[in-house]
Order: structure tokens, then sequence, then C-alpha cells
């Protein structure tokens, strides 16, 4: 008891000061982006909009944080670069708020395609300096999930996508409902297929989404074009969904989880 008391203040400075303070910080800095005599015209204001994502994702850091080894799990330089990329994204998800027309129409696609950069990168120096730890992964899936809704929600309501292309930020959550309602049903839920298929789909994905994003190419072309972008990851998240439900072959689906 008196060890759960004595980690109590580290608890409140991660999953609440954090927070706070990271998106003061980020609207703050946003608020001189975005010129003040546009802003009248906009029921939310971009940089409070993004602030707001930015606290969601640094609580999910801090409640992720294993207050006994802060050291070794939240500073590094690779889960810095990951914490980077959600500020990044939720920089993107500012932009919900704001028309196309805009001047600063290039920084979403800016922002999320450094994100996606990062992605890359986070990984490879956290191979490399030994740094690849289990709050690491889940900082770059939380973020990756993150970043797949925010980027499409923004290329959608400006035009750049369809809206049927949002099914794309939609399909994790679908899976992970679906392996939430198996478990709580008591049914077996077995592993998905050993294949890095979905991760080299989620890289097409990022850098197909930044293009869309990038107010100087084509939306013909790209309306054109997302089709066959997204029926391959589509198709991944329901040969994941055989698997975990047992309906693939055994040499497809491997053990049970």
């Amino acid at each position: 008891m008196a060890e759960r008391y004595s980690d109590l203040p580290v608890q409140v400075g991660l999953r609440v000061a954090m927070p706070v303070v990271g998106a003061l910080v980020l609207a703050v800095l946003l608020r001189g982006l975005f010129p003040p005599d546009e802003m009248f015209r906009w029921m939310f204001h971009p940089a409070t909009i993004a602030g707001c994502c930015w606290a969601g994702q640094l609580w999910y850091v801090g409640r992720s944080v294993d207050t006994t080894r802060i050291a070794s799990t939240l500073v590094g330089l690779a889960n810095g670069l990951t914490v980077l990329r959600g500020g990044l994204y939720a920089v993107v998800a500012g932009f919900v708020v704001v028309p196309p027309s805009t001047g600063l129409a290039w920084v979403p696609a800016a922002c999320y395609g450094t994100g996606a950069v990062l992605d890359r990168l986070d990984g490879a120096v956290a191979r490399t300096v030994g740094e690849q730890t289990e709050l690491g992964t889940r900082l770059d899936m939380a973020f990756d999930t993150f970043g797949f809704v925010a980027a499409p929600l923004v290329a959608v309501l400006w035009g750049r996508l369809p809206v049927w292309y949002l099914s794309i930020s939609a399909a994790r959550y679908v899976f992970l409902a679906a392996l939430y309602w198996r478990r709580y049903q008591g049914r077996p839920v077995y592993d998905t297929p050993d294949s890095n298929l979905g991760k080299y789909l989620a890289g097409v994905q990022m850098a197909f989404i930044t293009v869309a994003l990038v107010p100087t190419i084509p939306t013909a072309l790209v309306w054109t074009t997302a089709p066959f972008v997204l029926a391959p990851s589509l198709l991944v998240f329901g040969r994941d969904f055989l698997a975990i439900s047992g309906r693939l072959p055994e040499s497809f689906a491997g053990g049970q989880d």
C-alpha cells in the first residue's frame, strides 16, 4: 500500500500534468501559425483541436508507462521519435476544422509525411541502440492508428479522398472489437499469420495518404488510385479476422493465443 501511494505523484505527473502541459505548449505554438483575421470564420480553433488530440495521446503515454522503470521505458531516442510522431499527427488533426482553401493547405501533408518517415526511423533506431520495449510497440501502434484516423479524415473533408476511404480508419477498431467480443464470449482466439505484409501495406497507405494531402496533386488521380491502394489493406484485415476465429487453415493461422 505504501509503495502504491509513493507512486501517486509520478502517476499524476504522467497522466495529468504531462498531457495538460503538452497540450498547452502545442496549442500556443500553433496559434501563431494561423492568421488571426481568419479565426472568426471557424467554430473551433485548429490549435485547440490539435492540443486536445495531443493531450489524449500523451495521456495514453502516461497510462502505459511503468512508474518503477520510467528512465528505461519513457526516456529514450526511439520512444522520443515515436512521441514526436504523435505530435505531428495531432497537428494534422487540427486541420479538420480548416478549409482546404487556406494558404496552410500544405501543412497536413508535410506533418503526416514527416511522421511516416519517423515511423520507419524510430523502429530502426530502437533495433540499433537496443531500445525495443513493449511500451515502444504500444506507442507505435497507438500513434499509427491515430494517424490513420486524422489524416484520411482531413483528406475526406477536403474532398481529396472519397468518404469510403475512411474504412481504413475504422478497420483496426472493428478488428479489435471482434477480438474483444470473441474473448468476452469465451470463444478461442488464434494467432494472426506470421507475415510482414500488413506492415508493408501500412507503409504504402502512409505514402498514399501523404500524396493525397498534397494540394498540387490532381484530385481525379487520387480518387482513381484510391481503391487499388485501399483494397489490399482491407483484405489483410479480413484475413486476420479469419485467422483469429480459426477459419483459416492451421498452416496460415498459427497457434492459439
